[in-house]
């Protein structure tokens, strides 16, 4: 392994670097999460977070991964032997279908290629024909982390008003939340589920529910077993800035700061940053010759680009040639795109430098590994990074 000097450059999808700001923030000293210090802290942080995701309505926060938010959200809000309308969008939609499964829903499982997202004429299809209104909710992850594909959740939801059809619509937005425009409220979701370790440029740590007064109401009927993760103690707790049990007392001192630093920004530059970010790392990859995984611009994820190699070529040891020689990490191919794509996260606290760095480092791995490219597609990147 060759001896490395400067900061790593962590450019998978998530966990993304965490701003200094933040660790500072984190590294504060922790307090009586009973006292009255403590209550602002909470208060402040409940309140700060509604924005990022579009709503006035309450947010949950869980010390949990974005798992534990799956969880969360089908727990609180089903009953056992519900049925369920999921999409094969990807490696971590199929992962959600199966914790579903685990819990005794009943999932009917749309397939799909991993190179798009939700069709929204298929779910307005699937649910028209479920005259019985027996389906319980519809499950869609927002942005797929595994592809790099960014489902349409506006066109969603009219495709589930068309139908007249009473589902919920469960949205996971772990690598889209404060990264990618996403508005909880008006686009009727009834449960957004994300975490700390992407856009909200926090370590892994934190998981969250949004809720919709109509998910609160199914939680009043919802009949699967919950405990550490119902809803109603929480939010009962909150009310008063507290939890009913202990929580990550520092990471939402972190949680806060990095919300402080989206407000900085502004929220429409965040996202206008992104997606800028996203063409300039697609134009690279096509000025290579190389293809996007993403087979339909209107669903280009502006939090991470996923690309597909051709079969002569293993897209791991592209990016282990990376690793070493650049020491920059990469995402890489998951499920049954192992070898087959590498993911390039471009998302968070980021920048144009930063940017133009990974591409030259990506560049430079893909040649060093015998993969034909042009190498004026990082001029190309350049170029639109210059032209803004």
């Amino acid at each position: 392994m060759t001896t490395h000097t400067g900061r790593h450059f962590l450019q998978i999808p998530g966990p993304t670097s965490v701003p200094d700001r933040v660790l500072q923030a984190i590294a504060r000293p922790t307090i009586d999460h009973r006292g009255p210090e403590f209550a602002e802290l909470g208060l402040d942080v409940l309140e700060r977070v509604k924005p990022v995701f579009g709503t006035s309505g309450p947010v949950v926060i869980y010390p949990s991964s974005g798992t534990g938010a799956w969880e969360a959200a089908l727990v609180n809000t089903l009953s056992p032997g519900d049925r369920v309308l999921a999409f094969e969008t990807g490696h971590f939609a199929t992962l959600w279908r199966g914790m579903a499964e685990g819990l005794g829903l009943e999932v009917d499982f749309v397939p799909g290629d991993w190179r798009r997202g939700v069709d929204p004429q298929v779910v307005a299809e699937r649910l028209a024909a479920d005259k019985a209104h027996s389906i319980a909710a519809v499950m869609v992850v927002h942005n797929e982390t595994s592809t790099g594909v960014t489902s349409r959740v506006p066109e969603i939801r009219a495709a589930i008003d068309e139908a007249g059809h009473p589902a919920l619509l469960l949205v996971d937005t772990i690598s889209s939340l404060g990264s990618i425009d996403y508005r909880h409220e008006e686009w009727g979701v009834d449960v957004t589920i994300s975490c700390s370790q992407k856009g909200l440029m926090l370590p892994p740590g934190l998981g969250f529910n949004a809720v919709s007064e109509k998910a609160l109401a199914a939680a009043g009927r919802a009949r699967l077993p919950r405990s550490y993760w119902d809803w109603t103690p929480i939010l009962e707790a909150n009310q008063h800035g507290y939890w009913p049990y202990t929580p990550a007392t520092n990471m939402l001192y972190g949680l806060r700061e990095a919300l402080i630093m989206l407000e900085e920004e502004g929220l429409p530059n965040v996202f206008a940053r992104h997606d800028r970010h996203a063409e300039a790392t697609r134009a690279a990859v096509q000025g290579w010759g190389l293809e996007v995984l993403c087979a339909d611009e209107r669903e280009y994820s502006s939090v991470l680009t996923a690309v597909l190699l051709g079969e002569e070529h293993d897209a791991d040891k592209v990016r282990h040639i990376i690793l070493d020689r650049f020491d920059m990490s990469l995402g890489t191919g998951l499920s049954k795109l192992a070898g087959r794509v590498f993911r390039i996260g471009h998302l968070g606290h980021f920048n144009d430098l930063t940017l133009a760095g990974t591409l030259a480092g990506v560049q430079m791995g893909l040649e060093l590994a015998g993969v034909d490219i042009n190498p004026a597609g990082l001029s190309a990147a350049l170029d639109l990074l210059r032209a803004e």
